[in-house]
């Protein structure tokens, strides 16, 4: 089993009960292909980088899975056919670190990144540190 992540971009136009049905539909093409869903994230409406089919706006979802090579060609053809999606994207893990970091993304969500005051006092701290060899 390999690990995979999978964006799919939702029309706007759908309401919440269509969204939710749609994202079942997914998890079941998922499942059916052997696939082990580790987890789902949904990022909301987002506006799109260019116009798709003249939406300009999508519903951004994220499934990270694991499933054997040989049900991905599967997966991506009922994708292509689904109507509903405006735009999908595999993405395979394959080295260590790679793998490491599907791992961070399917448990943990978004990495925040460090704030910029988390920063001055670790060069404060360091300064400190310096400082205290200096005079020691």
């Amino acid at each position: 089993m390999r690990h995979y992540e999978l964006l799919i971009i939702l029309k706007p136009t759908l309401t919440e009960e269509e969204v939710k049905a749609k994202v079942d539909f997914v998890k079941e093409v998922l499942e059916k292909n052997q696939a082990q869903i580790a987890s789902l994230q949904d990022l909301g409406m987002r506006k799109l980088g260019y116009e798709i089919d003249k939406h300009q706006r999508g519903h951004y979802f994220v499934f990270y899975y694991k499933a054997p090579p040989s049900s991905i060609a599967e997966i991506e053809r009922i994708m292509r056919i689904t109507e509903e999606i405006l735009r999908f994207l595999t993405v395979k893990y394959e080295n260590k670190k790679e793998i490491k970091q599907w791992e961070i993304l399917s448990t943990k969500g978004k990495i925040e990144p460090q704030k910029p005051e988390k920063i001055e006092q670790k060069e404060e701290k360091e300064t400190q540190t310096e400082g205290e060899k200096a005079q020691g």
